[in-house]
């Protein structure tokens, strides 16, 4: 059977940064260690440094508690107000924000500064998303659909970026919209090259496969995307978080497997579903 692996599988450069950050503060012994939210949506690497002493801190209540220590802020980024009380508490922090949502941040602060309505083109109960409108010095508007797009007011001028996972295909589309409604815009691509390359691929595989496995965390948004992208291509798409995951499926009259994983997926978890696909199907 023919077993395809997606060379732009596992960690992306940020994650990979963020992971090896918080790492490094275990190795130092700085404790206590804490990350502002899960470091990366994938539960095996999150259980791993927590075993190892990291506690995760989920917002700004918890956060108000800590008097001491060092926290790390998570590939997704924050806000400026919370980076501002982590600061202001006397903590050490690491920033580990992924240098292209850090651009992002430059770019919504610089444009809302000059009195540009911002809109953010994503998923608005995404970290990163609640991150980048923290950013912003006017109200943001984040849109994920073209309805959406509707509730955006009429504005003089007007910044479009986007979430750095989102789907390159569907942002191409809703800023079509937006320059169909004639909205004065400039508009900046934030999506990340090795998001777009990962799409890409990943829907080259599942085009030439009889099934399509992605692995990745269920919380994460870049592998649901990758998700998505495979089964529109391929119908026998499974989404898998580990090997054990993988092991429940069914694959009747398959001759060729595709597999692909998002960016907070380790590399030994892709290895494992490799190993196993090609032994035992």
């Amino acid at each position: 059977m023919k077993v395809v692996l997606a060379k732009t599988a596992g960690f992306c450069f940020g994650v990979k940064r963020a992971v090896e950050q918080v790492y490094e503060q275990v190795r130092q012994g700085t404790l206590p260690i804490y990350t502002y939210g899960p470091i990366i949506h994938n539960e095996e690497v999150v259980a791993d440094l927590e075993s190892r002493g990291v506690q995760v801190i989920h917002d700004e209540e918890e956060l108000a508690k800590i008097t001491e220590g060092t926290i790390i802020i998570r590939s997704h980024g924050v806000g400026r107000e919370v980076q501002e009380k982590m600061n202001a508490q006397g903590l050490t922090v690491v920033d580990a924000t992924c240098p292209f949502v850090k651009k992002i941040h430059k770019a919504v602060d610089r444009a809302s500064a000059a009195g540009d309505t911002v809109v953010i083109v994503g998923d608005r109960n995404h970290p990163e998303v609640i991150g980048i409108c923290g950013w912003s010095r006017t109200k943001p508007y984040v849109v994920s659909t073209l309805e959406e797009i509707e509730t955006i007011p009429p504005a003089e001028k007007m910044t479009v970026v986007s979430q750095t996972t989102f789907n390159y295909k569907k942002f191409q589309e809703l800023v079509e919209k937006m320059e169909e409604k004639g909205y004065h815009s400039s508009v900046v691509n934030t999506i990340c090259n090795a998001t777009q390359e990962r799409q890409i691929e990943a829907r080259t595989i599942a085009k030439g496969v009889d099934a399509m496995i992605v692995i990745g965390g269920r919380h994460s948004s870049n592998t649901q995307k990758l998700y998505d992208i495979c089964k529109a291509e391929c119908n026998q798409t499974f989404y898998v978080q580990t090997l054990v995951d993988l092991k429940t499926q069914c694959f009747p009259n398959v001759r060729s497997v595709g597999i692909t994983a998002g960016a907070s997926t380790p590399n030994n978890i892709i290895e494992e579903v490799h190993t196993y696909v090609r032994s035992k199907l």
